[in-house]
């Protein structure tokens, strides 16, 4: 009843950037957190960065400085500036939503289908 889709992803060099963008549709009466979530080849999936309806963001340690997230309520999407990419970035990268549906107002969680981001030479 909810989908996410993703976009943005690709191969960029050693300190570049990218940019990626995931959108919600369907049933949707409110989406609290979106978020991006990561998972590098043979490893578990990681946060990267979340926010709130009301803009309050929370950041993977590691990522803070490099990773801006934002959000458009209006819209349902939710974007990820990523900068001076480098290559332990390299991972697939999962667009997440928490919210509730119209009508019944039960809640959902949603994940995107992932897109791959390449950071290499």
């Amino acid at each position: 009843q909810v989908q996410l889709v993703e976009s943005g992803g690709g191969l960029v060099q050693p300190g570049g950037s990218l940019r990626l963008s995931c959108a919600a549709s369907g049933s949707i009466f409110g989406i609290v957190p979106m978020g991006w979530y990561r998972q590098a080849p043979g490893k578990e999936r990681e946060l990267v960065a979340t926010i709130t309806s009301g803009g309050v963001t929370n950041y993977a340690d590691s990522l803070k400085g490099r990773f801006t997230i934002s959000r458009d309520n209006a819209k349902n999407t939710v974007s990820l500036q990523m900068n001076s990419l480098k290559p332990e970035d390299t991972a697939v990268y999962y667009c997440n939503a928490r919210g509730a549906l119209t009508g019944t107002y039960k809640t959902f969680e949603a994940w995107g289908q992932g897109t791959l981001v390449t950071v290499s030479s």
